[in-house]
């Protein structure tokens, strides 16, 4: 195996087609094709189903993939990062962010990615928590901003914040002129959550439980956006940080209420792989992500209470992936 072939295998993989990965490569079909087979034929099994929908991946190719990924993403940064020493940082960066972070911060940072790391490559992927853990300990991918806590999650964190959670519901449901609203209120409304194995539901489930209170769940969606859909609907109440419904809140589509006694809020992290050092691409857009979360809350579009010291955040983090 070279990693010319994995690299190609790996494209081809992800992307389920040769013509898709000669397109990501610039390399020509037949190339690629040729590396698929001696590559084949050195592990002696079939790597790919092929058929009328593209490439499929066998078992064995499952498992090539999963073994090989992560190294070969790590070969490629550091081709990468012996290119920066003399120039601009540049190379790929693999960002997952949580659903209701990214519509805060996706858009805008990605332009500033644009105007001020030209030569790196920003591949943001959005999706829930567990599954971006996953993937920074596969050496899938390179950072991802999550919710903690940060403990046992054997990643090297550091703290960006708390996100305080407000009371969300349909325009003309009072919230607005209520201003503050306590877990004993939310318990006797009817509310949409997220499923039991969701952070946020354990959160409530918590804060509700220590009042010795139990919550009246309508309907239940793990995503966010779902959620806000139903809330528009009229079909209940829900929980979530402020700055995921700003947008609704100022178009006058759902009104928000401060939670207090107590009040609720989640930490939100940044964290990378604990077993190899970032690239300097990914240090570059770490360094950069902190920044933009302060220009969000200084602008008042972000309500988060940053983290007064990060650093002592991160051995805060190490100390706890070696207990």
């Amino acid at each position: 195996m070279d990693l010319r072939q994995l690299r190609t295998f790996r494209s081809v993989a992800e992307l389920g087609s040769l013509s898709k990965a000669s397109d990501r490569l610039r390399v020509a079909q037949p190339a690629l094709s040729r590396h698929i087979k001696l590559l084949e034929h050195e592990l002696r099994v079939e790597l790919f189903t092929r058929n009328g929908r593209g490439m499929i991946l066998t078992s064995a190719g499952q498992m090539l993939l999963d073994r090989t990924s992560g190294v070969v993403r790590q070969i490629e940064q550091v081709r990468d990062d012996l290119q920066s020493i003399k120039g601009t940082p540049s190379g790929n960066v693999v960002l997952g962010l949580v659903p209701t972070v990214s519509c805060v911060l996706s858009a805008g940072f990605a332009r500033r990615i644009v105007e001020r790391f030209p030569d790196i490559s920003l591949r943001i992927v959005e999706s829930y928590g567990g599954h971006l853990v996953e993937w920074l300990h596969r050496g899938e991918m390179d950072l991802a901003i999550i919710y903690g806590p940060s403990t046992d999650l054997h990643l090297s964190v550091q703290t960006l914040g708390r996100d305080d959670l407000v009371a969300v519901g349909p325009h003309g449901c009072g919230l607005a002129q209520r201003k503050q609203v306590d877990i004993g209120w939310l318990a006797a409304q009817k509310l949409v959550l997220p499923s039991n194995s969701h952070g946020l539901r354990v959160l409530i489930e918590k804060a509700a439980a220590r009042k010795s209170l139990s919550l009246n769940v309508s309907v239940e969606a793990d995503s966010f956006r779902v959620l806000t859909s139903f809330v528009e609907e009229g079909l209940g109440f829900t929980v979530l940080p402020q700055s995921a419904v700003r947008t609704e809140v100022a178009q006058g589509r759902l009104e928000i209420a401060d939670i207090v006694k107590p009040t609720l809020s989640r930490e939100l992290i940044l964290a990378a792989p604990a077993d190899r050092p970032p690239s300097i691409a990914t240090a570059s857009i770490s360094s950069l992500i902190r920044k933009e979360i302060q220009s969000l809350a200084d602008d008042g579009l972000w309500n988060i209470r940053l983290a007064a010291q990060t650093e002592r955040s991160v051995a805060r983090g190490k100390r706890s992936q070696a207990k």
